[in-house]
């Protein structure tokens, strides 16, 4: 059985992760696509055809990608505020649980 075990800011981190690399990955699809314009008017028949679509659909792309990975961070934004949660309400049940406990009961006499 494998045992997950991490640091509480590592969801938090990862998920400013996921945002960066989206930011990123829009430059570079912006990049692409200016790197692409002298190639403008060089194509003829069908790579002309998927050419011409891969730049008018561009902002679309960045668009679909930006939302997939915005549905990520949406979601490692609530396991970050699940654990957070769980990790409180553990530690405030085993506050309360300590609370009631008979440690006297527990010493061994001897």
């Amino acid at each position: 059985m494998t045992r997950w075990d991490f640091g509480e800011q590592t969801l938090t981190t990862l998920t400013q992760n996921t945002s960066g690399s989206g930011d990123e990955l829009s430059d570079l699809i912006t990049k692409l696509i200016d790197a692409a314009e002298p190639l403008v008017g060089k194509f003829d028949g069908s790579g002309k055809a998927a050419f011409d679509s891969f730049k008018s659909r561009a902002d679309q792309i960045t668009a679909d990608l930006n939302a997939g990975l915005g549905s990520i961070n949406e979601g490692q934004r609530g396991m970050d505020q699940a654990f957070s949660e769980g990790s409180q309400t553990m530690a405030d049940e085993a506050n309360q649980n300590m609370g009631t406990a008979n440690f006297d009961a527990a010493k061994f006499r001897g």
